[in-house]
């Protein structure tokens, strides 16, 4: 996902006030940011006074039940598959800015794998050529198994 399907404001402003922003979940659906809600706080790990100070790690979260965007199908499969939050985060960067950006990337990420639907499979039958192959697979190793047997035992 490229980093101009998911708008941010890198200049302090809030995500939720930024007029017209959008998260392109895929071409057909995009999220308003006023429907994504942030958090920033201190990435964990090594780093010294810069980890344990700057609120670098962003954690974004959408809430599936209280989206006016989704429709009701759409609704039930992230509930059934995620539940009533959708959340990512990201601490890749040591800039809050970056970080907003790839998790909400991953949030997109996130969403449109939740809402793809697989395709039904139809069942086939096995070819002819296939049954074959199998049987005979069967006898042979029968008649291997058979071959293994003294002599005196079970004769047919």
């Amino acid at each position: 996902m490229a980093s101009d399907e998911a708008p941010i404001e890198s200049d302090g402003e809030d995500l939720a006030e930024s007029a017209g922003a959008t998260l392109r979940v895929h071409k057909a659906l995009s999220l308003p940011m006023s429907e994504v809600t942030w958090r920033a706080t201190t990435s964990g790990g090594p780093g010294g006074q810069h980890a344990n100070r700057t609120l670098s790690r962003v954690e974004v979260q959408f809430e599936v039940n209280a989206s006016a965007t989704l429709g009701p199908r759409q609704r039930a499969r992230l509930l059934e598959r995620y539940g009533p939050f959708v959340r990512a985060s990201a601490s890749d960067s040591r800039s809050q800015a970056r970080n907003r950006q790839l998790a909400l990337e991953r949030l997109g990420e996130k969403l449109a794998e939740g809402l793809r639907v697989d395709p039904l499979r139809r069942p086939t039958r096995p070819t002819k050529g296939s049954q074959v192959r199998r049987v005979e697979a069967k006898r042979r190793r029968s008649d291997i198994k058979r071959n293994r047997r003294s002599p005196g035992e079970h004769d047919d």
